[in-house]
């Protein structure tokens, strides 16, 4: 496992400390080997940041890219047992076809001290897109449960305006429009005027694909928040893409248990169920979802990437100053991962009667 080795003035460190909301960087040194990077630093996430183990965003300024990054974030993955349910996850879509950011455990240091294991994940962001030979285009974040596709919040009551829980990661204010006309079809739109216009701005078979992806790893969160919409330039449509998914793979965002059949089939959001309402786009994500559970979605497909996943972890969980597991503690996870996933394949292959 890599080692990163953070140096920051213990001012600024205690500057973020003393604020942990604060979204602005300060300063810092970065050593990865023989390298050494002038970065700048802040924490990152939501309820992350009020844990003793911090997840944090790091900005490269000297060089301004390092490996075709710019910007880069180190995950805590402080609630999940087994560390690596959101690599899991992320290589889990990339391997279905759903563009996803790449990541790597690499064991953190600032100031000499061992902050333990995180997870580096790529930036969603132009960088990626570049890196993918991708057409560069608008790429927005869904940043709360307000992103539902909805006229209404989670709670019921009417939004103020169309693009609320959404912000631009990449290109101009005015990119939000496109996303306030994607909206607007999913809710006003009649069922003739949707089916034939919703391709004009949406890629419903990557959409369908991710859908699948989210349904089977069962991330509570995944259908309203947790994602980001990329605006592929060449055809103006939107693609989705996942992030964040420690909350999968049979727990929650609290590490808590969550029964395989927590999720339906169908998932739930305002345009995931105009979308299934056809019953072309139904059969469409009816054959994504059965080859995902017959050739990606096994235990067969997922033991050797868990296997190799805790070689890597096993020998430096003892490292880390914040979690209190050993190796037997991880073969318990990757077993009860196993179980998840195989519970959860029958119980979805069971529930394909209703997309017929």
């Amino acid at each position: 496992m890599e080692k990163y080795e953070i140096i920051i003035n213990p001012k600024l460190l205690n500057q973020l400390d003393n604020d942990i909301w604060a979204n602005e960087h300060v300063p810092a040194t970065l050593k990865i080997g023989t390298n050494q990077y002038t970065i700048g630093i802040t924490y990152r996430g939501d309820l992350i940041r009020e844990k003793k183990k911090k997840s944090y965003n790091i900005v490269f300024q000297k060089p301004l890219q390092v490996n075709g990054a710019h910007e880069i974030h180190l995950n805590a993955e402080f609630s999940d047992k087994s560390l690596c349910r959101n690599k899991l996850s992320l290589d889990f879509f990339d391997r279905i076809g759903v563009i996803s950011p790449h990541s790597k455990h690499v064991l953190l240091y600032i100031n000499g001290v061992c902050k333990g294991i995180y997870l580096e994940l790529e930036s969603f962001d132009q960088f990626l897109l570049q890196k993918r030979k991708l057409p560069l285009g608008p790429i927005i974040y869904a940043t709360n449960n307000r992103a539902n596709f909805s006229l209404l919040t989670p709670k019921k009551k009417l939004k103020t305006k169309l693009t609320e829980g959404y912000t631009v990661k990449y290109g101009i204010k005015s990119d939000l429009a496109a996303v306030e006309k994607l909206v607007a079809m999913i809710n006003t739109l009649d069922n003739d005027q949707f089916e034939e216009q919703i391709t004009t701005v949406l890629n419903v078979n990557q959409y369908l694909t991710w859908l699948a992806g989210v349904v089977c790893t069962q991330n509570f969160d995944g259908f309203i928040h947790n994602y980001a919409l990329y605006q592929n330039s060449e055809n103006d449509t939107f693609e989705i893409s996942p992030w964040d998914y420690d909350g999968t793979w049979g727990r929650n965002i609290h590490g808590k248990r969550l029964r395989y059949n927590y999720i339906p089939i169908t998932g739930y959001n305002t345009l995931t169920a105009r979308l299934l309402h056809f019953p072309k786009f139904k059969e469409v994500y009816r054959d994504i979802l059965a080859s995902c559970l017959e050739n990606d979605f096994t235990t067969g497909a997922q033991e050797d990437s868990l296997e190799n996943l805790f070689h890597q972890l096993k020998p430096n969980i003892h490292l880390d100053p914040f979690i209190k597991i050993n190796a037997e503690d991880l073969d318990k996870e990757k077993d009860y991962i196993l179980d998840f996933i195989q519970n959860r394949n029958a119980y979805l292959k069971q529930e394909m009667i209703k997309l017929q």
